[in-house]
């Protein structure tokens, strides 16, 4: 073995040292190979280092894209991807009249590793439209669903669980986060709040009767699976429910 103490190293000639073949060089009993140093850093701006278990490498980190569903279909997996994250809401349930509002959908979230997968199956439940007038019953919004893996219950619509009583909220289920939507408002005096307010917002706006049907008229400024406003006092209608929503991040 040999043993060199120096305080520099420098080539003969040019501006490389060269190791000949078939020799190695040692740093603190740690042989140095190419590995040993990162790799080139031009045209990998924003990415980090990462160890792939053999080689030193460049990589985004986080989702390599997110996908959206507004409507029922099929996601497919992308090149290279081993894991997901889902997030889904249900439906939200459509309101009625003096206070009495619609419940949102439920929400769940959960990490899945799809090495042996290929393809799932996606249902976006629908905000129910069947919004009405006060004391009457308002419709139930439909479930989300991704595959047997998560699933999302629908909000009720005002009235629907009892009279003058706002729409029970949607709850998740498979999933590693599971919980309910916002509730409805009961029986108030006039318009009262929003409906039911889901993961991703609060529920429509409410009216006077200056602005007609407001509440139903703008039902569609919500959020995913918000539930409906009530109508102004008797004689204005309620909101529909918001649609859910199917949002899969796909990582490597």
């Amino acid at each position: 073995m040999s043993i060199l103490k120096v305080n520099e190293i420098r080539p003969q000639s040019g501006t490389t040292i060269l190791i000949p073949s078939g020799h190695q060089l040692s740093l603190g009993g740690t042989l140095l190979t190419s590995n040993s140093l990162p790799p080139s850093q031009s045209g990998h701006g924003g990415k980090f280092l990462q160890s792939n278990g053999t080689n030193v490498i460049w990589e985004n980190i986080g989702p390599v894209s997110i996908q959206t569903f507004t409507s029922s279909g099929t996601w497919t997996k992308g090149a290279g991807v081993t894991k997901i994250l889902v997030r889904i809401v249900g439906g939200g349930g459509s309101g009625s009249g003096v206070g009495e509002n619609g419940g949102a959908g439920g929400f769940a979230e959960k990490f899945i590793d799809v090495t042996g997968i290929t393809s799932v199956s996606v249902v976006v439940g629908q905000g129910s439209t069947a919004s009405t007038y006060y004391a009457n019953t308002a419709g139930q919004g439909t479930s989300s669903s991704f595959g047997s893996f998560v699933t999302c219950t629908a909000g009720r619509g005002g009235n629907q669980s009892h009279q003058h009583c706002g729409g029970l909220p949607g709850l998740g289920s498979g999933g590693d986060l599971n919980i309910y939507g916002g509730g409805g408002s009961g029986h108030m005096y006039w318009s009262g709040p929003p409906g039911g307010s889901s993961f991703y917002g609060g529920g429509g706006a409410t009216g006077h009767p200056q602005g007609g049907d407001y509440a139903y008229n703008h039902s569609s400024h919500a959020p995913f699976g918000a539930g409906g406003s009530a109508g102004y006092h008797t004689e204005r209608r309620g909101g529909n429910g918001q649609n859910g929503v199917v949002v899969v991040y796909s990582f490597k």
